[in-house]
């Protein structure tokens, strides 16, 4: 039933505030302890490391080009370590799907005394709600975004919506 009435709420406020949903979701969810940097913002950049903090089976089915994966569940900051730059001035952008989880992940590299990390606002979703490409497991440019599940999927506005699970092999 709470899981109803949840996804009822998420459904409302998406529908009827549009971006403004979106802010207090963020709010709601983010400590902001990570400054935000915007997908205008991000299409203007260059020299940046790209982190999607998804889970694999969402990075397989997406993700913006250039990005490594880091996943979020086993996620170890002494594995990624060995793929970022020695300076830790480097500008580094972390995204997930909408900002949440990217967050925490952001954390983790600005307590490991990385001085230049950014949370993408709104994520993947938001990156392809502005008509920017994504790339699947094979760097082909793809529709298909993974949406974590069925309830998160209405944030994404553009695109194919994904939210299978791998199957687990037997």
């Amino acid at each position: 039933m709470k899981y109803i009435i949840y996804s009822i709420i998420l459904f409302t406020f998406v529908f009827a505030n549009g971006q403004t949903a979106l802010d207090s979701l963020l709010q709601k969810e983010n400590k902001e302890s990570i400054p935000y940097i915007t997908v205008s913002e991000l299409v203007q950049k260059e020299n940046i490391v790209l982190l999607d903090s998804r889970e694999k089976i969402e990075y397989e089915t997406s993700h913006i080009k250039n990005a490594v994966c880091v996943g979020y569940d086993k996620f170890k900051l002494k594995k990624i370590k060995k793929l970022l730059p020695k300076d830790k001035n480097t500008p580094i952008v972390v995204y997930c799907s909408l900002g949440i989880r990217s967050e925490d992940i952001a954390e983790k590299l600005k307590k490991a005394g990385y001085t230049n990390v950014y949370n993408l606002y709104g994520g993947i979703f938001e990156w392809k709600n502005q008509d920017n490409s994504v790339v699947d497991n094979k760097g082909e440019t793809t529709e298909n975004v993974h949406t974590f599940n069925e309830d998160w999927s209405i944030w994404l506005k553009k695109g194919v919506k994904i939210y299978k699970k791998k199957k687990s092999k037997q």
